[in-house]
């Protein structure tokens, strides 16, 4: 049940418009959204009695109708969707992300809005994807890993440290900050009955320190995206009329005009006009749930972006490793990834970008490469899964084939290919896994947490 405190305060905060906002959040079912995911698909593909409607304001972004376990399904496994509500996209779609920004996301899992930043990126740029919670930061890295992720890079820090190590290093600054759940009241239980009155301003407090600390890490001229799944003005327009009058080269600018055409203009407070540039997602306008985007930007100045100056805790591989990994890159792949290939910790990692490692609380590096065992690497998953597209032998999968089940549940599924050694497993053109062919047969190295029982 929704409490009559936070009613009472919607109703005045909407006036006439309560009536349909109410009845949204109280009657109608929530929305269930996909986005089409650009590092391993083109297009969309869905598991049968399924359909997509696009929407308008989000690239590549679907409102989904249908019924059954979608997470069970190939596109699912194959990284080709990645499941996200609509209002959750929104935020990215308020601004162009160009292949070679440096990008930042300070409370990032589970993960949708770093891995829309990572596709845009593609093969340049690169992605610091941040969770404080360490546990929610292996959800973190599960995802990317599934979805192909190249360039990121995954800590598990406080904003403050962060903000110590890189400074103001980059283009783009995304804070979706932990709030009090309002705009999630529709699909979850457990936030209506967590809320109290008192929840806006508890968070806000931990939302002004995170915003502040994303301030010291964007650039001069850079971008400062923050947003909340909240409606509380506390944690809202209050917090970035706080960040603009502590500092004054922050100012608010539009969203992209889809985006702008399908909310509602931000609520002003103490006079300040340019809060209407903020931007609220109301069930009774909006596909989704609730959320807020405010869009900023940092004034020019002639300071260079910074060096960073903390030691890259990267170690160069062993000449013995440094031959098998090449070998199998060799033996493997039809071209050698670029980038460089080191030792972070225990694990050997292919890392595309050239920013130093921390030198703790690293949960992803860049890619995993493998295990050397006797002399031979054992590919990971994570090496397939990104670099799948780039193996000389790819067996391809399709629509109603039955292997694909098979493979899924981690059994041995026949080879097409005439040839022994290790190969990709791709689905309608994405990679799955990988596995061995040897005989006729593919041995399944489909990891077995993910596999479907």
């Amino acid at each position: 049940m929704i409490k009559e405190e936070f009613k009472a305060r919607m109703k005045t905060m909407l006036g006439d418009e309560y009536d349909a906002f109410i009845r949204a959040l109280e009657d109608a079912p929530p929305v269930r959204g996909a986005r089409l995911n650009l590092m391993k698909a083109t297009e969309i593909h869905l598991p049968e009695g399924y359909r997509a409607e696009p929407i308008p304001y989000v690239e590549n972004g679907y409102i989904l109708e249908g019924e059954g376990q979608i997470g069970r399904s190939p596109e699912h496994h194959a990284g080709m969707i990645y499941m996200q509500d609509p209002g959750a996209m929104a935020a990215l779609a308020a601004t162009e992300i160009e292949p070679d920004h440096r990008v930042a996301d300070l409370c990032a899992a589970p993960g949708g809005k770093s891995s829309q930043a990572a596709e845009r990126l593609g093969e340049g740029g690169f992605l610091l994807s941040n969770e404080f919670v360490p546990k929610r930061a292996k959800i973190l890295v599960g995802n990317l890993e599934r979805l192909g992720a190249k360039r990121a890079m995954v800590t598990s820090m406080d904003t403050g440290e962060i903000a110590k190590l890189f400074g103001p290093y980059f283009d783009l600054v995304i804070v979706d900050a932990p709030c009090s759940g309002e705009g999630m009241f529709r699909k979850s239980e457990e936030a209506r009955e967590e809320w109290t009155p008192e929840s806006p301003a508890l968070c806000k407090e931990r939302q002004l320190e995170i915003i502040e600390n994303a301030y010291n890490l964007t650039r001069p001229g850079g971008k400062l995206l923050y947003s909340t799944c909240t409606w509380s003005m506390e944690e809202n327009e209050e917090v970035c009329l706080a960040l603009m009058k502590s500092h004054p080269d922050m100012t608010l600018i539009p969203v992209r005009e889809e985006l702008r055409a399908a909310t509602s203009d931000g609520i002003v407070i103490d006079g300040e006009e340019t809060l209407r540039l903020t931007r609220r997602c109301y069930p009774h306008m909006t596909d989704g749930e609730g959320q807020f985007i405010a869009l900023f930007k940092k004034a020019e100045d002639d300071a260079d972006l910074p060096t960073l100056i903390y030691k890259d805790s990267a170690k160069p591989l062993s000449r013995e490793e440094k031959r098998i990994v090449d070998g199998f890159f060799r033996d493997n792949l039809k071209e050698m990834p670029c980038g460089r290939t080191v030792k972070v910790g225990e694990n050997i990692v292919h890392v595309g970008h050239d920013v130093p490692i921390p030198p703790h609380s690293v949960f992803m590096a860049g890619v995993l490469v493998g295990e050397i065992r006797k002399g031979i690497l054992y590919p990971h998953h994570q090496l397939f899964s990104a670099y799948g597209c780039h193996f000389k032998r790819i067996e391809e999968l399709n629509a109603g084939d039955g292997r694909c089940e098979r493979y899924l549940r981690g059994e041995e599924i026949e080879a097409t290919i005439n040839e022994s050694g290790w190969c990709a497993v791709s689905y309608l053109g994405a990679t799955v896994g990988g596995g061995k062919i040897s005989g006729g047969r593919i041995k399944n190295h489909y990891p077995k947490g993910l596999r479907n029982s």
